[in-house]
Parts: C-alpha cells; sequence; structure tokens
C-alpha cells in the first residue's frame, strides 16, 4: 500500500480542470506492477533481462534441488549456463543464483517464473531453457523420479509438447 502511495505522489496532481484522471490510475497501477502505459503492458520494463535470467535460473535451481541433494557439479553445471547463455562474469553469475535462490525461497510455486519466460522467450529459447534443465538433471548420470515430474511440469508451464521435451532429452543423452 505504501508503495502505491509513492507511486501516486510521484505521478503527480491528479485532479484538475483538464486531467484525465483515467489514464493517471492506469499509469499508476501499471506501474506498480511494472509495466507502461505506452506499450500496452506488454512489454518489460528496464532491467527486464535480470528478470527473466532470475526466472530461469530459478527454475535451474528448483531442478537441482528437487531429488533432495544439491552438488557441487549441480552448481558448477549451473554456474557454466549462466556464464555460457547469458554471458555473465562467475561473479555475476554467482550474485544471480543468490538472487534466484532467494525470489525461489519466497515464492509458492514455479508458474511466476514460467510465466515470465513464456512471455519474453521465444519457442526455440524456451527449448533451450529445457536442454539445459536436462543438463543439470543428468550432470550424475541418472534421472531421478523427482526430476522426470519436475521436468513434465515444466514441459506444460513453458506450453511445450511431450515430443519437444524428449526431444531435448535425447539432444543431452547423446550429445548432439
Amino acid at each position: 500500500m505504501i508503495a502505491i502511495l509513492g507511486i501516486v505522489l510521484e505521478s503527480g496532481p491528479c485532479f484538475g480542470a483538464h486531467s484525465n484522471r483515467g489514464n493517471i490510475v492506469i499509469d499508476i497501477v501499471n506501474r506498480f506492477f511494472g509495466k507502461t502505459v505506452s506499450d500496452g503492458g506488454r512489454q518489460a520494463t528496464p532491467g527486464a533481462g535480470h528478470d527473466i535470467r532470475l526466472a530461469a535460473c530459478a527454475l535451474f535451481l528448483e531442478m537441482a534441488r528437487i531429488d533432495g541433494s544439491f552438488t557441487e557439479d549441480e552448481t558448477r553445471e549451473i554456474l557454466s549456463i549462466l556464464e555460457g547463455r547469458y554471458g555473465l562474469s562467475a561473479d555475476d553469475a554467482g550474485e544471480l543464483m543468490a538472487a534466484a535462490d532467494k525470489e525461489l525461497n519466497d515464492s509458492v510455486d514455479l508458474w511466476q517464473f514460467a510465466r515470465l519466460i513464456n512471455e519474453n522467450y521465444t519457442n526455440d529459447e524456451k527449448l533451450e531453457i529445457i536442454e539445459m534443465l536436462w543438463r543439470i538433471v543428468y550432470v550424475d548420470g541418472r534421472l531421478d523420479q523427482h526430476e522426470n515430474y519436475l521436468m513434465h511440469k515444466l514441459e506444460q508451464l513453458l506450453r511445450l509438447s511431450h515430443k519437444q521435451l524428449i526431444d531435448m532429452k535425447l539432444k543431452v543423452l547423446h550429445g548432439q
């Protein structure tokens, strides 16, 4: 509520002879939720790249810990993915992992992360995410039942087909 009040105060006077209260209220609400009026709320705000990377990293972390053990090999694989896919330095990758871990711990489910990815990634980019998730799964050389469940759940959340999921799995398993 305080944040909304701050946005209201920042937006200047809402009332007057020539004010357009409807647009101002919409602008206030959109700014509070991180969207802009001019683009219809569809385009992410500045820094959205960080949010998308954070969302992907949260999925990586969830996959790494879903089997009950988060190994050093899995940590190295996630850092390697963040450095390679997103061009982050080792320090930045570590900071992103810490931020994603906090967001993941504060969330009740994975939908918010999948939603960001769906809104900002192409189908091919989502397939890359699935491929990276399979890389994390197979760091230890085996597929745990919990990892299998989560992969199928993410297939649905990311609006991908079962064939696409299996194609990425085979790509990772056969090193294509």
